[in-house]
């Protein structure tokens, strides 16, 4: 048996796959090792990993924050503290996102979820990537970055007052308790990610739907057109934010003349997918 895991920030899904398909799964919150160190995150996954199996043939962990060797190690030392497995990989959030969604073939995969991300993948592994620069510097599309500019709107009084009053009866907080929470408490992009709920409910208001599709016109701008080839492959997307807002995320794929591929709310099962074909060619 191998053990599967796709975390974000927010939560993580964890399943574990045996040459007869899915034994198990079972959901906790996330990881990321820009936030925690492996003691924390060992103690996090004793608490809330409650199935019994913790022996496996091999462990596959794909993670927010897994974006260099170290930040890697963080979590693979958490991950043996907790588990015994002679094999433990841990990847990027977005190589995740380039098997679950291309597999063994070229494509672009873009994450736009919390945060957002793009790659140039192959078919066997990233070779172009545009670095998100997180949700201050940039993070274009996200639900961070969206939440951040409905915020900002709500705030300085860019929306109709019909609007605005709507926020303020779905989200009773004074600007300043908005302030500490985007300034001063931990997971500021979680918080602002949160906001995108109103924007759902509200996407039929010209000023709200126009607030999701500059966020996306963003990220195909200052992402997607650096990739040489985006013209003649297909873009692929998981996340939240592309799967709950797909009808404007067509709308500027159109605008833009580009090839819009699949659109997953999460790389899961692709990823099951991936690795199934891996252990029937004995490639754990």
């Amino acid at each position: 048996m191998i053990l599967i895991a796709d975390s974000g920030s927010t939560k993580a899904e964890w399943v574990i796959l045996s040459d007869q398909g899915i034994a198990e799964t079972i959901f906790t919150s996330g990881i990321n090792p820009f936030y925690q160190d492996s003691s924390q995150i060992a103690l996090q996954l004793q608490h809330e990993f409650t199935l019994g199996q913790k022996n496996f043939e091999a462990i596959h962990f794909y993670g927010a924050g897994c974006i260099n060797p170290e930040k890697e190690e963080i979590v693979r030392k958490a991950l043996s503290q907790v588990f015994e497995a002679p094999d433990i990989f841990v990847g990027s959030d977005l190589l995740a996102a380039a098997r679950s969604l291309c597999q063994d073939l070229a494509g672009i995969a873009c994450i736009l979820g919390t945060g957002s991300n793009s790659c140039y993948y192959n078919g066997t592994e990233i070779i172009d990537h545009v670095s998100p620069l997180g949700f201050i510097l940039g993070d274009e599309g996200s639900g961070a970055v969206l939440g951040k500019k409905l915020i900002s709107d709500v705030l300085k009084n860019q929306l109709p007052k019909v609007l605005i009053d709507a926020f303020f009866e779905e989200y009773p907080a004074k600007a300043a308790e908005i302030m500490e929470n985007v300034y001063k408490q931990p997971y500021p992009s979680r918080y602002l990610a949160g906001f995108t709920r109103f924007l759902s409910k509200k996407i039929e208001r010209p000023e709200i739907e126009n607030i999701v599709l500059q966020g996306f016109r963003d990220f195909v701008m200052r992402n997607l057109m650096k990739y040489d080839r985006v013209n003649e492959i297909p873009v692929h997307f998981t996340g939240s934010i592309a799967f709950h807002f797909e009808a404007q995320l067509r709308k500027v794929f159109k605008e833009q003349h580009l090839d819009l591929g699949k659109i997953e709310q999460a790389p899961m099962n692709g990823l099951i997918a991936y690795h199934q074909n891996k252990i029937k060619n004995q490639n754990l």
